[in-house]
């Protein structure tokens, strides 16, 4: 069995680079470079991975709310999930269908980190200026569904970073509850955006 060692290493870089604020998908297209482009499906399956690790962080809050529909914060909860993952799918097939997609070369790619760091600046400032609330408005909710779109279409924008930081702004300033929600989200949109490619 021949051992690609370019693969090992993608799939060293996307399992550091996917729970930090910065793009794994940005990483893998520059380190893609060097070791050979790779397919669509392969960049976004590669973090289906790590949306399985997620799995397991939050296998407790996963379980609680499968089992604890019947109360209404956990169906409030599941509802706020299921609306921004729509938000997210709806207007990605959308840009999909119209053909809206920047090239994999490595100028989009960093200035989409290098804004995306901006903007996690900027967003971090502003957010700390407020009291903190670990709710999840509907607002946060529109905002994370809309960063998730926008992370999917300009590649080397952090997924996790613009979504947290945007549910920061949008009325959740608990880094902790924000982040919960984050990558909650983020399991259906990286397991629908892997079956998509499939």
């Amino acid at each position: 069995m021949q051992i690609h060692f370019g693969a090992i290493l993608l799939g060293i870089i996307e399992g550091i680079t996917e729970f930090l604020p910065i793009s794994s998908t940005g990483h893998l297209l520059i380190a893609e470079q060097w070791l050979g482009a790779r397919s669509d499906l392969f960049n976004v399956a590669i973090q289906a991975g790590a949306i399985l690790a997620v799995r397991l962080v939050y296998r407790r809050r996963l379980r609680t709310l499968a089992t604890g529909l019947g109360r209404r914060e956990n169906l409030d909860y599941a509802a706020r999930l299921l609306v921004a993952f729509l938000i997210t799918g709806v207007l990605g097939l959308i840009a999909v269908k119209i053909g809206f997609r920047l090239p994999d070369t490595v100028r989009p790619v960093a200035w989409a980190l290098i804004l995306g760091g901006l903007w996690m600046l900027g967003a971090e400032s502003l957010a700390g200026r407020f009291e903190p609330c670990a709710r999840i408005p509907w607002a946060v909710v529109i905002a994370v569904g809309l960063a998730q779109m926008a992370a999917g279409i300009f590649r080397g924008l952090s997924r996790s970073g613009a979504t947290i930081f945007a549910a920061m702004l949008a009325g959740t300033r608990d880094r902790s509850a924000a982040t919960e929600f984050s990558f909650l989200v983020g399991i259906p949109t990286i397991f629908a955006a892997s079956g998509y490619e499939l």
